[in-house]
């Protein structure tokens, strides 16, 4: 995700890039064409330039408002990650009391092993949304044996909660938690499943390839038709004029494009990397850990 910071003209012209260098150049080739080589054929004044701009500018907005749900319900959904990690942390390291006091450290191992695989579960789902391997992540918190378990797995996120749900279980055969606990700790690993479930809805289900293309082409088509409409009256001017607009429409469209997939690993993503640390620190300090890892800063100005 870009961090906001101060306005570059340079990075904004670069943010659309090549379109909007063979457009300046199509530009220039119009306005030489009409006054160098006096093809006033190419000229076409009374296209409907407001109309054609009012219609595809509605087009384009649409698609963007679309785009920017997707991104934002991601980071909702993310949102209620965070809380949910949180409140299991904190009931595991609250409402679980040993029978005796020689159980006491044999609770304490678990009340952390509950907790890591929690810290696991979401870095795992990060790497899993971004289609990327999660072992590096998750080598410092899971067993070797628990590690094994999931290399095979398909959804390994999904497989690190069939073993919180298993262990959660443990506990309550143990005495450790009792029937009211448990129902809302489990209720807890439901909440994270639906969270779960609405980002991989987003991720494998792409927006309509007509909601790309079609704003695409009548955009590039309108920039298009920009100098031919405007080089009579614009004369050399016709490049500044050209240029402007249809830099608008070049950029709103790229918007849309970058926005419509929040966990593709890009810049313009959800900031899962920051997110996931943030609730790694913050489960360690609620088991009383003061080893932390740093808070994910920007980097040329992008939080991952």
């Amino acid at each position: 995700m870009i961090v906001p910071r101060t306005r570059q003209l340079t990075a904004m012209l670069a943010y659309v890039g090549r379109p909007l260098l063979i457009l300046v150049l199509y530009d220039v080739a119009v306005v030489a064409a009409y006054k160098l080589l006096h093809w006033d054929w190419v000229a076409l004044p009374h296209i409907p330039l407001s109309l054609y701009g009012s219609a595809i500018g509605i087009i384009v907005a649409f698609r963007n408002q679309s785009s920017y749900a997707r991104w934002w319900e991601a980071r909702t959904l993310w949102g209620a990650l965070v809380n949910n990690s949180r409140s299991w942390a904190r009931q595991v390291t609250t409402v679980m009391m040993p029978l005796s006091d020689a159980e006491a450290p044999e609770l304490k191992v678990m009340q952390r092993r509950l907790v890591y695989h929690e810290i696991a579960y979401v870095h795992a789902l990060r790497q899993h949304l971004r289609g990327l391997e999660p072992w590096e992540e998750l080598v410092p918190l899971l067993s070797e044996q628990e590690l094994s378990e999931l290399r095979d797995e398909k959804n390994v996120p999904l497989a690190i909660q069939q073993q919180m749900g298993i262990l959660l279980r443990q506990c309550q055969v143990r005495g450790w938690i009792d029937f009211a606990h448990w129902r809302a700790l489990d209720a807890n690993l439901d909440d994270l499943v639906d969270a779960q479930g609405g980002a991989e809805r987003i991720k494998n289900t792409p927006m309509p390839k007509q909601y790309d293309y079609f704003p695409q082409l009548f955009v590039q088509m309108y920039c298009m038709l920009l100098p031919l409409a405007l080089v009579t009256a614009m004369g050399w001017f016709t490049p500044l004029g050209s240029t402007l607009v249809g830099f608008m429409f070049l950029a709103l469209d790229k918007i849309g494009r970058d926005l419509e997939d929040p966990f593709e690993n890009t810049i313009y993503d959800v900031p899962l990397t920051a997110i996931t640390t943030t609730i790694e620190v913050n489960l360690r300090q609620l088991l009383g850990e003061t080893v932390l890892r740093p808070a994910e800063k920007p980097v040329h100005g992008v939080l991952w």
